[in-house]
This record gives C-alpha cells, sequence and structure tokens, in this order.
C-alpha cells in the first residue's frame, strides 16, 4: 500500500468521523430539547407517510406529501427558528468531556447530603427556592448574567441565599460539581400546556430551563412547602424528601457507573437463575 492510499484512506475515515460527530451531537441535542425532539418525529412521520402513500398507490396522499415535503423546510426555518437556535446553541455549550467536574462517590453524597438538608428546612420553613444543577450542558450564559460566587455547597448557604429579603432569593442558584457558582440567576419560563396554572414563575423557569438543557432543576414551592424536580421538559411534584433524594442521587451517578451496576444486577440474577 503506497502513501497516496493511506492518505486517502485516512480522509475518507476523517470525513465520516465528522459526519457521525455531528449527527451524534445533533441527535444528543434533540433528545435534550422536548420541543426538537416532537419537531423530528413530526419530520418522521411526515416520511413515513410518503413512502406509505407510495407502497400503496395512494395518489391524493402521495400528492400532498410531495407538497409538504417541498415547501417544509422552509416553513419550519421560520416556524422553528427559536428552537433551532436553541438546538445550535446546545452544540455551542456542550462539554465534550461530559459535565463540569465527575463527582466522586463520596463527593456526590456529600452535595446531595447538603442540597436535601437545605430543601427540608426550606420545605419546612415554606421558603421559596430554584436550584439548577449543570451536567453536561454547560450553563455558562447564566453564569455570566448572575452574581458569582463559586463556594463549596453548604445547606446553611442554600438556606441564606433563599431567605427571605436577601437580594439574591428570588433568582436561581447554579451548582457545577461540588461549587454553588452563582446565584439569582433568571431562566426562560416553559408555555408548556401541561403544567397546571396553580404553579408560579419559580416551577416554569425549573420546567423551561430543563426543557433546554439536561440541567436537574430542584423547586420549593413558596405557598405549599412542596418539593418537586424538573428534567428533560417533565416535572416531577410534590415529591417526598426520600423520593426527592433518591431520584438526585440516581441522576448525578456517572453513565459508565450505571452501565456497570446494570450488568452486575444482570449477572447476579443469571447465576441465582
Amino acid at each position: 500500500m503506497t502513501v497516496d492510499n493511506i492518505l486517502e484512506l485516512v480522509k475518507k475515515f476523517t470525513d465520516v468521523l465528522i459526519v457521525w460527530l455531528v449527527l451524534y451531537y445533533i441527535l444528543k441535542s434533540l433528545r435534550k430539547n422536548v420541543k426538537m425532539a416532537l419537531l423530528f418525529k413530526g419530520i418522521v412521520i411526515v416520511i413515513m407517510l410518503k413512502i406509505f402513500s407510495d407502497l400503496l398507490g395512494l395518489v391524493t396522499i402521495s400528492f400532498l406529501m410531495d407538497y409538504v415535503i417541498e415547501w417544509a423546510p422552509i416553513a419550519l426555518i421560520i416556524i422553528f427558528q427559536p428552537e433551532i437556535r436553541n438546538v445550535l446553541e446546545q452544540l455551542g455549550r456542550s462539554q465534550l468531556l461530559g459535565r463540569h467536574k465527575v463527582l466522586t462517590v463520596d463527593e456526590r453524597e456529600r452535595v446531595v447530603y447538603e442540597i436535601v438538608n437545605a430543601v427540608e428546612y426550606l420545605k419546612k420553613m415554606r421558603i421559596g427556592a430554584l436550584i439548577v444543577i449543570e451536567r453536561d450542558n454547560s450553563l455558562q450564559d447564566y453564569i455570566e448574567s448572575s452574581k458569582k460566587i463559586y463556594a463549596d455547597i453548604t445547606s446553611d448557604l442554600l438556606i441564606a441565599i433563599f431567605f427571605p429579603n436577601n437580594p439574591l432569593h428570588d433568582g436561581g442558584v447554579i451548582i457545577q460539581g461540588d461549587k454553588i457558582t452563582s446565584a439569582g440567576a433568571v431562566f426562560p419560563t416553559s408555555d408548556s400546556l401541561k403544567i397546571s396554572k396553580r404553579l408560579g414563575t419559580r416551577h416554569r423557569a425549573a420546567l423551561g430551563i430543563s426543557e433546554e438543557m439536561d440541567c436537574i432543576s430542584l423547586v420549593v414551592s413558596e405557598e405549599t412547602g412542596r418539593i418537586s424536580i424538573a428534567m428533560g421538559g417533565e416535572l416531577y411534584y410534590n415529591l417526598t424528601i426520600d423520593e426527592f433524594k433518591l431520584m438526585i442521587l440516581e441522576e448525578l451517578r456517572p453513565k459508565k457507573e450505571a452501565i456497570i451496576e446494570e450488568e452486575e444486577e444482570d449477572e447476579e440474577a443469571t447465576e441465582s437463575n
């Protein structure tokens, strides 16, 4: 094999690798953006209808689908411009090496312990709070417009931030790894019809940021003291402290660790059979 042949193979491999990387990050962003995921499903349905109508000879449906496919790209760019922009922004925010810091088991348990202690107090005293934990997608844009703190996570500090009349209590706290990075952050509110009208701005902000990012949003209601978690565009409302703690621990586990544990459980189940 000559040098030219080797270079040609390297070029082809690089070409395919770049295409797969682009597709991977697009699909990853789609999975974490609820609105774009629904849009993607709609496109797939239209394509399936076109194939189905051609196979069965359904002339009218095929004719209509031709027009939809022909004009859909322009319509989608105009109608879903904000969502498309969000996906592109997420690609820019994504951290290639994963979340801000991969926590050890002890660090993860300490972080969850401090958060749960703070939330338990806030729940008891009916003090409103919004805590957002960063994962793979960077929250740097929201950090830049908020008050920088960068301090170790402690329940006392979280309680102090959200205590009534504190200048920062109305905004959200952002956590990266085992640090409170900033407070007073403002997040986009969700316009989802699934969320109850009785829920206020904190819940809508928690759901809104979870629709755009892969973060974990923790909410304490000021009116009822109920605690909730928003992830992936879904709001888990009125959780018990135990449910709240277990859900955070599970979601903060590194993916590799979760896969290893699942494999070990499968092996134990196989041996017992």
